[in-house]
């Protein structure tokens, strides 16, 4: 092993580095194949390595080797770099230079070569965490409370107010066992207060907005009175919200107090939003100096719309006149930090660009815009509508003033709003001719504001029903703005008031391409269906009503109609009934469905909603009648005549509700006093025949002595009847003629006669004999001697009666059938 080892001279300690001058043996490749440390090179692994790479030899490359063994003269690559293991004055270079490469001196001894140290096998596995380590429970413990409180958050977010609440104290309880477990094996200054400050904040947030006002003022006080979070006196703002919301004003102004004395300046927007908190709990508490002196702070350091208007809302509260015209011009100054319609609009075209406008007409942040614009023009409008009549003298002065100051200001556009709105407020105060001549003063304005101006007055003609007027001002607005589904709707009704219904329903349909939300223009086109008995499509239009108007009576009325209409009483009750629910106190809509329920054949319920009906409006005769003739049916006649008596004080001039009064006394065994009715009766109406009838056979029957009397008054009232039936007969031209006229009249009568008696069959018992032409003895005989002349006299059908009437008396025997 030592006899390769030579050790260093001490003449060459002095020099190491000579040598640099002597020859190169690398270029002498003559010797090669008699070289032996190059032919073992040549052998082994080292041989077998890609050529190297590198262009630029290293320094190392343009030097010998000398190392402390004392060799000189050094065997280098072609790139002049010494090779390794090369015999150096016979002794073998150590291989110490390449051994970080994996090379060892074993490789000179047959070895595999493995530059990585795969041989070696893989990695120890990692070390285990420790879970049982106390800090680890912690960690895991400090993660579940933040999980927690974000899914209490996102639960909120979602409107799942429990959860959310449920969240927030389960996340309390486990900050409460990691600030324990901390103070255990940790000083105090360790504990998280971020997130102490963060579950409190939490779970306070839940309580109000679960209403428990109680419990979240008490967290609140909990985080404001801890000194060691630093802000946590804003929170005083959140506690003056809930005294807000709990009405208890004085308490809420004082915590927003506090919390704006603890915000500091560079805050400015968090200070105005308390500022105006302030205006409004001062407003709450009728203060209206010191919510003035708030928003005038708020107007002259940041003006915004809201406090603005809440300016002007404070002086005219106290009235004063002055101060809300320089409130109102406040308001209409302040900025609104928008960009215009120019931007929207393409200069060029080039299709990028309009691309990209496109994109951003209607994206989030133009949509932001147009809101703010929207709210902007509604404080503006409502303010000037408020202030409007009592800023000046008279109402019309102070709108002028509004619009003079809206003009010039950059809502220039709502000058013309304001404008009809003063015409809307004419008509409120019925004063129409003024309401007109303000709409008439834009018929030279540009055509949006035209058409709307044209669209009113169209329709105020139509209201007052002047056709041609309505038409003039429709044909106006739907040409200044073809597209206004007012003004299509408008003209539509003037063509549907002349009767062109199919040209009606075209515009209606106009509408509602324009506008597809136009719910008159449906309704108005299902009417026209109607009208063109096109039921399907009617029906079609009011479905498609209801769904977008959900609570109208209007279209359930019509929808129930419709299936009345289609014979499909079933679907007809089931929409009265949705409609009841809307209007439970609609005496037609209940009178309706007891009538239906009548046919199919349900009195009960009839019964029912015919006395819903009765109870919300007494004065229908057709449901006094319907309940009367209940009663009558169910036997229960002196219920009837409640009924009855209504019906005589409704219409006095009518003896048919006397004589079923009179009738009903009868029936229920009560005869004095039908013949006290049919006293009164007869002094009333003396030439009424079946009044007379019902007396004389009440005094036979009763053996009264009046009953020659009213024997005598019955035939003269029968004689003067035939007398007046002559005279009719005599008068008409032609005695052939007036005989057929005559037949072909008493068979009519007959008919007419028959159906009356019918419908008076509905009513029970008036088959019996004095109650069999009850009904049909309603003339007016009494006001005219001769009678009317358009109807026919009864002979056939009277002398009919007259025998069924008297039909148990004893005849004669020359009245006798041979």
């Amino acid at each position: 092993m030592m006899q390769n080892v030579h050790l260093a001279s001490e003449a060459d300690e002095d020099d190491l580095y000579s040598g640099y001058n002597d020859y190169n043996p690398t270029f002498d490749t003559e010797d090669l194949e008699n070289d032996v440390a190059f032919q073992q090179a040549a052998r082994t692994s080292h041989g077998r390595r890609p050529p190297m790479t590198a262009k630029i030899p290293g320094t190392s490359a343009s030097r010998p080797l000398a190392t402390g063994l004392g060799s000189k003269a050094t065997l280098t690559s072609s790139m002049g770099r010494p090779m390794t293991g090369a015999i150096q004055d016979g002794v073998a270079r150590p291989m110490t230079a390449v051994q970080a490469a994996g090379y060892t001196k074993a490789a000179m001894r047959g070895s595999s070569f493995d530059p990585l140290g795969q041989a070696r096998g893989p990695a120890p596995p990692l070390e285990m965490k420790n879970s049982d380590s106390s800090e680890e429970k912690i960690r895991q413990l400090e993660k579940k409370v933040n999980e927690l409180v974000e899914e209490s958050c996102i639960a909120n977010s979602c409107g799942d107010l429990k959860t959310a609440l449920e969240k927030a104290k389960e996340a309390g309880r486990k900050e409460r066992v990691l600030v324990r477990q901390r103070e255990q094996i940790a000083t105090p200054e360790n504990i998280n207060l971020d997130l102490t400050y963060s579950v409190l904040f939490n779970l306070a947030s839940q309580y109000a907005a679960n209403e428990m006002y109680a419990e979240a003022l008490n967290t609140y006080q909990v985080i404001v009175k801890n000194k060691m979070f630093s802000n946590g006196g804003r929170l005083k703002v959140n506690m003056g919200n809930i005294y807000l919301k709990q009405l208890n004003y004085s308490k809420a102004i004082k915590f927003y107090r506090m919390a704006l004395d603890q915000i500091p300046g560079v805050h400015k927007e968090m200070r105005i939003k308390i500022m105006e908190n302030i205006g409004v709990a001062f407003i709450k508490t009728g203060q209206y100096n010191e919510a003035i002196s708030s928003f005038e702070h708020i107007m002259s350091t940041s003006p915004n719309l809201k406090a603005g208007f809440n300016l002007i809302l404070c002086y005219f509260a106290i009235g004063n006149s002055e101060q809300m015209k320089k409130a109102f011009q406040k308001l209409i100054a302040v900025p609104l930090e928008v960009d215009y319609d120019d931007k929207y609009i393409s200069s060029n075209d080039d299709p990028h660009t309009n691309l990209l406008v496109e994109a951003i007409k209607n994206d989030s942040l133009r949509q932001i815009e147009r809101e703010r614009i929207s709210m902007a023009e509604e404080y503006i409008m409502t303010a000037a509508k408020l202030i409007a009549p009592v800023i000046e003298t008279s109402f019309a002065v102070g709108y002028d003033w509004c619009v003079e100051a809206v003009k010039a200001s950059h809502y220039v556009e709502l000058a013309n709003d304001l404008e009809i709105n003063k015409a809307t407020t004419y008509l409120r105060q019925q004063d129409f001719s003024q309401a007109l001549e303000t709409l008439k003063m834009f018929e030279k304005k540009d055509s949006r504001v035209k058409s709307a101006a044209a669209t009113n007055l169209s329709f105020l003609y139509y209201l007052e029903n002047e056709l041609a007027q309505a038409t003039n001002y429709a044909d106006l607005a739907v040409n200044s703005d073809r597209y206004n589904p007012a003004a299509l709707t408008n003209k539509g009704n003037t063509v549907f008031a002349n009767g062109d219904y199919e040209k009606a329903a075209e515009f209606y349909k106009e509408a509602l391409r324009n506008d597809s939300s136009c719910t008159e223009a449906l309704y108005n086109l299902g009417l026209t269906y109607k009208k063109l008995n096109r039921i399907d499509e009617a029906l079609d239009c009011f479905l498609k009503l209801h769904a977008i108007l959900r609570n109208s009576a209007q279209v359930l009325h019509q929808i129930a109609n419709i299936y009345e209409i289609m014979e499909d009483p079933d679907a007809a009750m089931e929409w009265l009934l949705q409609l009841i629910s809307v209007v439970p106190t609609d005496p037609h809509v209940l009178s309706k469905l007891g009538k239906l329920y009548d046919r199919e054949g349900d009195k009960s319920q009839a019964f029912h909603y015919y006395y819903e009906s009765y109870r919300y409006f007494p004065s229908n005769i057709e449901v006094i009648e319907w309940l009367g003739a209940y009663y009558i049916d169910t036997q229960f006649c002196e219920k009837a005549i409640e009924y009855f008596e209504r019906a005589a004080l409704i219409l006095p001039t009518q003896v048919k509700w006397q004589l079923m009064v009179a009738s009903c006394y009868r029936r229920s065994g009560n005869y004095q006093k039908a013949l006290e009715k049919y006293k009164v009766i007869h002094r009333k109406f003396p030439e009424n025949v079946e009044c007379l009838r019902f007396l004389v056979r009440l005094c036979t029957d009763m053996g009264l002595k009046e009953v020659q009397e009213y024997m005598t008054k019955l035939k003269k009232v029968e004689k003067l009847k035939e007398i007046r039936e002559q005279r009719i007969k005599s008068g008409r031209d032609g005695s052939a003629r007036s005989r057929r006229e005559g037949n072909a009249g008493s068979g009519n009568d007959g008919t007419k006669g028959g159906r009356l008696n019918a419908k008076l069959k509905a009513l029970p018992g008036t088959s019996e004999p004095y109650e069999s032409s009850v009904s049909k003895e309603i003339d007016a005989s009494y006001i005219d001697p001769l009678g009317p002349q358009a109807e026919r006299p009864k002979t056939a059908a009277r002398k009919r009666t007259e025998e069924d009437d008297f039909a148990d008396e004893e005849l004669g025997e020359d009245l006798l059938p041979e």
